[in-house]
Parts: structure tokens; C-alpha cells; sequence
């Protein structure tokens, strides 16, 4: 190439592209059919051709798609990377079976950049003689990989509806739903109510097959289950679903059965629909609806898992479930269903293992409620009072269970969770650990003692306190043959027996007088008060601190302002003079408004430059105190050397009209030195902001502390 290429000709440009800073490779030919070699560049020399002329030079400059066909369109040109994207188009190109997801071949195998990979009887096809070389990721293809990566899809369970009803009248009643107008419904917020249930059938009953209805919050978090709730309690069959609407068919001989006796939707909140012996009740009340469908009541599957089965058994002992529930199985329990008085109903024997804290750490509560997020739901409440039902269920669960998960009902009118938790916390004796708008979350404490151990700890209890009795009467009867014996003294004591401990326990321990209770209630409320009158006299010193600073602060600034005195020459104005000059300010459009810095030098500077052109100047202030505003307008005289003519009301301000004067000169110093710059009336200004509020408190803690202290002498 040197030896062909003339002294003169000029050297041909290179087509690879490098980064800033490095060297420019020596211009080599490559065979444009080879990919990019790793090895060293095969030099080949040029068609006569294409040798340059020494005459004239002319260049060319050789696109990459020109050059080489493979990298054309590949960002890159013939770059490591660009070459990869390469192979992967031929591989592309080349695979006949429909892609499926394969690995990122890896760059840094034995296979060499230049040999194309590919599979096993392809080279001969390709025309080569030898078999093809193997890629490394041709394993990837085994059907078991296949299974592995393949992402299957879950399987959708068929509904009710495409059950029951043929393909055909299927697809004949969605296509009627798209066209409904009439026998919209919309449910209530409290779930699939009475008159949802009513307003469906009026709809079925003038002649329309389907009833629309409009599913709303808390119902549309689960459509699934709001579909199931509306099949079973209206007897119908959804047979179309768009966003939050369900579309209800009442069936074939719908019109055959309206005269049959429909029962009310509390007959079937009340029916336990996990038992099989109860289901058939269940299957009554729908086939009285609507036989022909024979939609079945809600029913848990048999082959679920152990503990989807244990939890139904456990819920199914507490009492009837709660059908109108928003979210997946398995219902929980409907409080508002339970007695809401049981006889006998005590609050539960608690006593604490030795050596342990009754109360709850931070890291214990926390764990608490991470174990009570992934929990069932257990009960559904929507009363406030009347809860000894629920309190003997939760009882019950604690038994099997560290926490008892409440959910409070939606759409119910004067449910106050706050009410129910204090009454639930009282009949239980356990613990809140969670309390919300939506959930109630119980903990039975670690003093709770189920009924087995209960009743152990009472029957040891008893046994002890019967075998003291017993050796405090062996005791007495030893004393007395004693006496008979040795004539000693008949004087009692009761230093170390079984009566002075009994003594102790009622005098000291088990004293529940309404005189004690109220005694410590005193003491407590007296502490309470005098911690609280503590912190408040604590709050009030700062308060005063903080005014003292800013009163050092307001001293400084005050220290630099020098206001003028007033001029005892002044002018005179006749009254038809001061009333031109009002009337004239008052239609003035160009004013100067005072912000709440106050008066400072730049606004007797601004007036100065009104009065340059004219007479009168109009000042706006937001000012409403009538002494405020009366300061702010003799300062302004006395500092501009003007006359005040009137001040005026305006709709949400004030308009103070200052004349310059008739002998009026221009100062030579437009800007007075004797006030405060622009920068120091804004920190004056809000010192005094914050000095009013800091009184205004300190106002409020003197009258708290007073209160405080009458109620902690009385």
C-alpha cells in the first residue's frame, strides 16, 4: 500500500470512529465479507482502480453500509458490541420454531467472535461440509427449561353463569346487556341491602330479563365476591361484568315463581353457610327465588387447604357469618347478629406469670401487628353497645388464637370505633395494639389463661388455701392441750399464722371499698394536676425568655430610628382648598402603598418623586385600628414636611391625601437618614409579629395555670 500510494497523493481517511484523545490507527484494508477479528488485521491490496490519482486527489469517504451489508442500521458500526447484535439477527433468521425467551449469549466463551454459532446439521444445510459447532446455550431449549421460564398463566374459573347457561344464550343475553337503558340499580354502600335486593326484582318483574347494577366502594375492591353476594341473595346469574357494573339475568321461567314466598335477607345472614347440614336451607331459599337456575349458596370448597379448612371450623363455632363481606373468603363472623346480653357474663380471671411484665414492649407491639396484617378477618361490627356476644366470641377465639382481628362494618350510620374498642377492651380485659376507621385489633394479653389453665389455677388455689385452714386448726388444737397440760397463759397471738395472713389480705390486698377506689382516684388526679401545672409554669418561663430577647432586638433597631419633630410654621388652608385637594386625591389612579414594613426611607423617597410632578400624593394602607392609622398619617406629615388633608375609608383600606405645600422644595437628600432602611422594617416588623403572638400565649398559659391551680386546691 505505501509503495503504491504516491508521495503526493493525499492520505485516504479512516471510517472508524475514536474517542477523544486516543491515537488514530494506521489506515488498513479489511475484507468487508470477515466480521471483526480479535487476530491481526489481513492486509489486501487495492484494485488498480481504486488507486488515487497523483494528478488530482479525490477522496471518498466509504459508508458502513457500502462497506458491509450485516452492519448496516446497527449503531456502532463494526464495534464488539454491534457485532453481537449482528449474530443475534442471523441466529434470528436462521431458528425456524417460533422464538421462545432465551439467554444473553455471553461475550466472554471460547467461541470465537468470527464463527457464526450455530446448531447441530445446519452447516452442511449452509453449505458447509462439517458439522456445526454446538452454542452454549443450546441447552436451554430442553422442554424442562422450557417449563421453567415459561410464565403460565392462571387458569380463570368459569362462573355461574357460563356453567349453567348454553354458549349460545350466553352470548345472546351480553349482547342485550350492551344495550340496557332501563332497571339500573345501584347498591348502597353498606353492601347488597333489602332494597337493592327489591329494586332488582321490581326490575325483573316489568319485563326486563336483566338488571344492571352499580357496585360501590367498599364492594368494588372484589367484584368477584360482589357477583357472588348478588347471585345469592337476589337468585339470579351475572352473566356480564363492565368495570363496576353487573348485569343480573333472572332466568327462563322467572315469571312461573313469582307467586313463591321469598325470604328475607337476615334468614339467610343467619343460615351457617360452611356446614353441609345447614347448606340445604340455603338451596331452598334460591330455588323458591328461581328453581330453574338452582344457583347454590355460597360454600367453602372441601379440598382447600388444612388451614383455609381450620380457620372456616373455627369462624363456623363462633357464630353466623357476615354474607355481605367486600373482601375474599373466608367470611368473618357478623357481630351484629350475637347476643347482645349473656347471662352470667363476667370479665375473665387473669393472672400474670411470675417474672413477667404485663405490659407491652415497642418491639413486641410492632411485631404484634406485623403478625396480625396477614390474619383473616374474624369479626364484622357495626354496633357500639351491647357487645357481651361478641366479648364471650372473642373469648372463644383467644383460646386458638394471640389475636382477635374486627373489622368495622361500612355504610352504617353512628359507628364510632373508638366507643366500641373501650367497650370491648372492658368486657375482655385484653389489649388494643390497632385502632382505625376500618380495623380493631385485640391482643389477649399475657396474663390471659385459657379456660383449662383457669380453672387449674382456681382448683390449686382452693386446695392451698383449704390445707392452711387445716394446719392453722392442728395449730389451735396443739395450743390448747398444751394449756391443759402445763396451766400456761390462754393469751392469743396472731404473729405468724394463718389468721394474720388472712387479716393482711383483707385489710392491705383485697380492699375494693368505693371509699379506696375513690381515694386513689383522688391521689391520681391530684398527681396529674400537679404535673401538668408543672410543665405549664416550665412552658411559660420560656415564653417569657423569648419576649425579653425580643424586646432586646425591638431596643436595637429603635436605637437607629430618630423621627423628626414637627414644624411649628405651618400653612394654611381654606376649607374650599382642603376639599378640592380631597377630591382630587381620591380620583388620583398613581399611589403609594404602604406594605408591612411600615414607613421607612424609601417611602418618603417614593413620595418625594410623586410630588415632583404633582401637588397631591394618595397613600394606601391596609391598616384597620382607627389609632394605627391616625399615627401613620401625622408621621408621614411630620416626616415629609407636607399637610395631611383628610383620610378616607375605602372598600378594603385606607387613603391618607398629603399636599406638598405651596412653598414646597425638593430636599437635597432625597432619602432621610434618621429612619430605618428597608431591610431593618421588615426585621421590626416581624420582631413585632412575633412579640404579639408570644403574649398572646403567654396570656393563654396565665389563664391555664390559674385554672389548674383552683382545680388542685379544690
Amino acid at each position: 500500500w505505501r509503495h503504491l500510494r504516491s508521495p503526493s497523493s493525499p492520505r485516504p481517511r479512516s471510517n472508524h470512529r475514536h474517542r477523544r484523545g486516543s491515537m488514530a490507527p494506521k489506515p488498513c484494508h479489511r475484507d468487508p465479507s470477515t466480521p471483526y477479528p480479535k487476530g491481526p488485521a489481513t492486509v489486501t491490496p487495492p484494485h488498480p482502480a481504486e488507486a488515487p490519482s497523483s494528478s488530482k486527489p479525490q477522496p471518498q469517504r466509504k459508508t458502513s453500509s457500502s462497506a458491509n451489508p450485516l452492519s448496516a442500521g446497527v449503531p456502532g458500526g463494526r464495534t464488539r458490541r454491534a457485532v453481537l447484535g449482528i449474530i443475534r439477527r442471523v441466529r434470528s433468521l436462521e431458528l425456524s420454531d417460533p422464538p421462545t425467551p432465551k439467554p444473553r449469549p455471553s461475550t466472554r466463551g471460547t467461541v470465537p467472535l468470527f464463527h457464526l454459532p450455530v446448531e447441530e446439521g445446519r452447516g452442511e444445510e449452509a453449505g458447509g461440509g462439517g458439522k456445526g459447532r454446538p452454542v452454549p446455550w443450546s441447552a436451554a431449549r430442553d422442554e424442562g427449561l422450557k417449563a421453567a421460564l415459561r410464565r403460565q398463566k392462571k387458569s380463570r374459573e368459569p362462573t355461574p353463569a357460563e356453567r349453567l347457561l348454553d354458549p349460545a344464550e350466553l352470548e345472546r343475553l351480553r349482547r342485550a346487556a350492551r344495550g340496557v337503558a332501563d332497571g339500573w340499580v345501584r347498591a348502597k354502600k353498606a353492601g347488597v341491602t333489602d332494597e337493592v335486593v327489591e329494586d332488582v326484582r321490581r326490575a325483573w318483574s316489568g319485563g326486563q330479563e336483566l338488571a344492571a347494577v352499580r357496585v360501590v366502594e367498599p364492594l368494588r375492591r372484589c367484584m368477584d365476591r360482589a357477583r357472588e353476594i348478588l347471585e345469592i341473595k337476589s337468585g339470579g346469574l351475572v352473566v356480564w361484568t363492565k368495570g363496576d357494573i353487573h348485569f343480573v339475568y333472572r332466568g327462563s321461567n322467572y315469571l312461573e315463581n313469582t307467586k313463591h314466598r321469598h325470604k328475607s335477607i337476615a334468614d339467610i345472614q343467619r343460615v351457617p353457610l360452611e356446614k353441609s347440614n345447614h347448606n340445604d336451607d340455603a338451596h331452598g331459599v334460591f330455588r323458591e327465588i328461581n328453581p330453574s337456575l338452582a344457583v347454590h349458596a355460597y360454600e367453602e370448597p372441601v379440598e382447600g387447604t388444612l388451614y383455609e379448612r381450620e380457620v372456616n371450623r373455627l369462624l363456623d363455632s363462633l357464630g353466623p357469618r357476615f354474607v355481605d363481606w367486600w373482601w375474599n373468603t373466608p367470611l368473618p363472623v357478623d357481630a351484629d347478629l350475637l347476643p347482645e346480653v349473656v347471662p352470667g357474663f363476667k370479665t375473665p380471671f387473669r393472672q400474670c406469670p411470675p417474672g413477667v411484665r404485663p405490659t407491652l414492649a415497642d418491639d413486641e407491639l410492632t411485631y404484634l401487628r406485623k403478625l396480625a396484617r396477614p390474619l383473616p378477618t374474624h369479626f364484622a361490627l357495626g354496633r357500639n353497645t351491647r357487645l357481651q356476644g361478641l366479648a364471650t366470641a372473642v373469648l372463644k377465639l383467644w383460646e386458638n388464637s394471640l389475636i382477635a382481628k374486627i373489622a368495622v362494618k361500612v355504610g352504617i350510620q353512628n359507628t364510632n370505633n373508638e366507643q366500641m374498642a373501650w367497650n370491648l377492651k372492658h368486657l375482655t380485659g385484653g389489649t388494643i395494639i390497632l385502632r382505625n376507621k376500618d380495623f380493631i385489633i385485640l391482643y389477649r394479653g399475657k396474663d390471659f389463661l385459657p379456660h383449662g389453665v383457669k380453672q387449674s389455677v382456681i382448683k390449686q388455689e382452693a386446695r392451698v388455701d383449704a390445707q392452711q385452714v387445716q394446719e392453722e386448726e392442728a395449730r389451735l388444737t396443739v395450743i390448747d392441750s398444751l394449756q391443759m397440760f402445763t396451766d400456761l397463759p390462754s393469751e392469743e397471738t396472731s404473729a405468724g399464722t394463718f389468721r394474720e395472713y388472712l387479716d393482711f389480705q383483707l385489710n392491705h390486698v383485697q380492699e375494693t371499698t368505693e371509699n379506696n377506689l375513690g381515694m386513689v382516684e383522688l391521689e391520681a388526679e391530684k398527681h396529674r394536676l400537679e404535673k401538668e401545672l408543672k410543665d405549664q409554669e416550665r412552658r411559660l418561663s420560656i415564653l417569657m425568655k423569648k419576649i425579653e430577647r425580643s424586646n432586646e432586638a425591638l431596643a436595637k433597631l429603635h436605637s437607629s430610628w430618630n423621627p423628626s419633630e414637627q414644624s411649628a410654621d405651618k400653612e394654611l388652608l381654606t376649607e374650599e382648598e382642603r376639599m378640592v385637594f380631597r377630591k382630587i386625591g381620591l380620583k388620583m389612579d398613581e399611589h403609594v402603598l404602604l406594605g408591612r414594613r411600615g414607613i421607612f426611607d424609601g417611602v418618603i423617597e417614593e413620595i418625594h418623586q410623586h410630588w415632583k410632578h404633582k401637588e397631591i400624593v394618595k397613600v394606601i394602607t391596609k391598616q384597620n385600628q382607627a389609632y394605627q392609622i391616625t399615627y401613620t398619617s401625622m408621621l408621614l406629615e411630620v416626616e415629609t414636611g407636607g399637610m395631611l388633608i383628610a383620610t378616607q375609608k375605602l372598600t378594603n383600606s385606607h387613603a391618607i391625601i398629603l399636599y406638598r405645600g405651596k412653598n414646597y422644595r425638593r430636599p437635597t437628600k432625597s432619602s432621610p437618614s434618621n429612619l430605618l432602611s428597608k431591610r431593618e422594617a421588615l426585621r421590626r416588623s416581624v420582631e413585632v409579629q412575633r412579640r404579639g403572638s408570644m403574649k398572646y400565649y403567654v396570656w393563654e398559659r396565665q389563664k391555664s395555670i390559674e385554672d389548674l391551680q383552683w382545680r388542685l386546691v379544690s
